[in-house]
């Protein structure tokens, strides 16, 4: 046996099922694990449109790594990527969706252009796939819907050649088995100043839930439900999500606002004062110190607090010591909130602790 997991032994033998879904007709699955990465472990049962493969698991160890191989042809081909972690102390209600022949890496689609009769401009996006979309179409994605999607992915593009790093953050996190898979959609901005803030933030909120969210859903195997949907930004960015989210609650389960400059150009402040509390959205709110609206930011927090927010549920706020406001700071603090909103531990609570109105569900990962 490996000598790295005979470090961590439980007294008590630890059983548990995993499901592996793969398109039929391409195959046969097995699983191995590190116990003996030479034995086939076949699966207990098989869904009756061959989709799903489930396989029981014994050990007594917390956590093993896995790999799914495929059985074609007298051939096997074992899942593409980093081994994937299987928490013994989980049970099963998220299911693996592996491939086998694609690239390891996932990919970033060319420039894609629409009209927006609401803005009576042209919607620019460029979106992220994770590896092993095109392959395994079983699967369905949560959508992060981020604005100035300009300075995500490519230097030559982003602010001061500085760009987020987004899809390499979230590929090292997702080969820590830290967060499940996601679909990016950068969204690269139109005027800033007009249509990040009041009035004109409340026309580009239109745009963003008539136009680009149903065209994403129309393209992507994205999971059509705002449970699933989050909308992200930083400084004036975050201010927009911020809108998006309370505004339009039946869209998006969840705002990632960084840095956000609120009271600037808009009234979100005393409408989350005022109004009735928004059900089961949740907010993310962060920013650096000193400076990098941290005051407005802490403001925003407390008066989320006031209105019954409860931090850790509905609510995260962070401050970062000496962090900028800038493309940079933004990249180095992005895996905390990808984890908080789309992490394996995160989505695991959710499932066994519903929100309000929420339901059980089985979730996407990789």
């Amino acid at each position: 046996m490996p000598a790295g997991i005979e470090l961590y032994k439980t007294k008590k033998l630890l059983k548990r099922t995993l499901r592996v879904a793969y398109p039929p007709g391409n195959g046969d699955l097995v699983l191995r694990t590190e116990l003996d990465w030479g034995r086939d472990i076949h699966p207990t049962k098989v869904s009756a449109d061959k989709t799903i493969s489930t396989f029981e698991v014994k050990a007594n160890h917390p956590f093993l790594y896995f790999k799914p191989v495929l059985c074609r042809g007298g051939e096997q081909f074992w899942a593409k990527g980093d081994n994937q972690l299987l928490l013994m102390t989980e049970d099963d209600r998220r299911v693996c969706y592996p491939f086998f022949f694609s690239p390891e890496q996932g990919r970033i689609s060319k420039l894609l252009t629409f009209p927006s009769k609401i803005l009576g401009r042209e919607h620019r996006v460029r979106v992220f796939l994770p590896p092993g979309y095109d392959e395994n179409t079983l699967a369905e994605y949560p959508v992060a819907f981020v604005q100035d999607g300009q300075n995500l992915f490519f230097p030559e593009e982003a602010f001061m050649g500085q760009d987020w790093h987004f899809d390499s953050t979230h590929m090292q996190l997702r080969s820590m088995g830290a967060v499940d898979d996601a679909i990016l959609v950068g969204i690269y901005s139109g005027d800033r100043m007009e249509e990040y803030t009041k009035p004109g933030y409340e026309l580009y909120g239109r745009s963003l839930v008539e136009e680009i969210v149903p065209e994403c859903d129309k393209r992507l195997r994205s999971r059509a439900d705002r449970r699933y949907r989050a909308v992200w930004g930083s400084s004036l960015g975050g201010v927009v999500s911020f809108y998006c989210a309370w505004h339009h609650p039946e869209t998006f389960g969840a705002a990632i606002c960084m840095s956000s400059t609120f009271s600037f150009k808009d009234d979100l402040l005393e409408r989350v004062l005022t109004e009735n509390p928004v059900p089961d959205v949740g907010f993310y709110l962060d920013s650096g110190w000193p400076g990098d609206n941290y005051e407005t930011t802490l403001g925003m927090t407390m008066a989320l607090i006031s209105r019954g927010w409860r931090l850790g549920q509905r609510l995260m706020h962070f401050a970062f010591p000496m962090a900028q406001h800038s493309e940079v700071d933004w990249g180095l603090r992005l895996h905390v909130p990808l984890q908080l909103l789309n992490g394996s531990v995160a989505r695991y609570s959710r499932l066994k602790s519903p929100a309000l109105g929420d339901a059980p569900r089985v979730m996407v990962t990789s």
